[in-house]
Order: structure tokens, then C-alpha cells, then sequence
């Protein structure tokens, strides 16, 4: 019986260690994070000397590719910081000054519904950017699938979201229910004596 303990302890000490598995795939995230600055950095570069012969679409045009660089790039930061911490180990910066607020505090539930809103507003960057070129290019069953892709995530995300605060709203109640009944009990308890 003593031996099945400790073949238990070590095999929950194996798995507990095989978090720092995901630990090189959030390095390699950090790592896309660059590649995305020297793509932004590309993208404004090039610019430049064509700025003041391009028409206005143009310009928004390309500024709307350096936003949606930029929410990449904190959508994967959001997934390293909130994903290292919620399935590896606590980084432990809690006295820096520049310590984001939401850091250490997303749990799994609200990473998730973070990421939907990113998705969500790179979808809609995407299709902003279909609209400004439809004149130009006349592809409407282009922009047709982008609307619809578009509204798919507009409507997981509100569906998912809906879905996490009802989980919550549960949870909170039997809390509630457990903490009465224990409460209820200890008081009959008393009572008996």
C-alpha cells in the first residue's frame, strides 16, 4: 500500500512538473511578437515616400495594416502573459511600476473572452479594409464571406461571453446555497448543545 503512495506522489509530481512543457511555446510567441514589429516596421518604412503622392484610401488603408499589426502583436502578449501564468508559474513582477493591472488577475475564462474581442476587432479591421478596396476591386462575394465570418465571431464571442456569466451566476449561487446550509447547520449544532 505504501509502495501505490509513492508511485502516486511521483507520478503527480511528473505531472505537475510537465507544465514547463508550455514554457518554450510562449518563448517562440515572444519570438513572433518581433517578427511582427519588423513587418509593422517594413510596412511604415516603405510608406513613407509614397505618402505624400497617396490618396486618402491609401493612407487609411495602410495605417488600418499597422493596427491590425499592433492588435496581433497584444493578443499574442495578452495569450504569453495570461497563458504562461494561468498554466505554468506566476511572474513575479508585482512591484513593478509598469506591471500591466489585468496581469496575474485573467483567469482561463477571461482570457478567452479577451481573445474573442481581439479576434473580433482583426476581423473587423479585415473587412474595413475590403470595404475601402470593393470599389476598386468588385468583389462582393469576397466581402459578402468576410461579413459573414465577421458576424460568426461577433455572435460566438456574445454567445460564449453569455454563456461564462451564467457559469458565474451558478457557481456564486451554489456558494451561496452551500454557505447557508453550513451556516443553518452549525446553528443546530449549537442548539443541541
Amino acid at each position: 500500500m505504501k509502495k501505490a503512495g509513492s508511485l502516486e506522489r511521483v507520478l503527480e509530481d511528473l505531472l505537475f512538473r510537465s507544465r514547463w512543457i508550455l514554457a518554450p511555446f510562449y518563448g517562440v510567441l515572444v519570438v513572433t511578437i518581433g517578427m511582427l514589429l519588423v513587418k509593422f516596421f517594413q510596412e511604415f518604412i516603405t510608406f513613407i515616400p509614397q505618402l505624400l503622392e497617396a490618396d486618402f484610401r491609401t493612407v487609411i488603408l495602410k495605417i488600418l495594416v499597422l493596427v491590425d499589426l499592433t492588435l496581433v502583436s497584444n493578443l499574442l502578449l495578452i495569450i504569453v502573459f495570461s497563458g504562461y501564468e494561468i498554466f505554468v508559474s506566476k511572474i513575479d513582477t508585482a512591484g513593478h511600476e509598469d506591471r500591466p493591472k489585468w496581469m496575474g488577475k485573467v483567469d482561463f475564462s477571461e482570457l478567452k473572452i479577451k481573445l474573442f474581442g481581439s479576434i473580433v476587432a482583426i476581423s473587423g479591421i479585415e473587412l474595413l479594409k475590403a470595404f475601402m478596396l470593393m470599389e476598386k476591386q468588385d468583389n462582393y462575394e469576397y466581402v459578402g464571406w468576410l461579413v459573414g465570418i465577421h458576424l460568426t465571431f461577433v455572435v460566438s464571442g456574445l454567445l460564449f461571453t453569455y454563456m461564462e456569466k451564467v457559469a458565474a451566476t451558478t457557481k456564486k449561487l451554489e456558494c451561496e446555497a452551500e454557505s447557508i446550509l453550513n451556516h443553518d447547520h452549525n446553528s443546530g449544532e449549537k442548539e443541541k448543545h
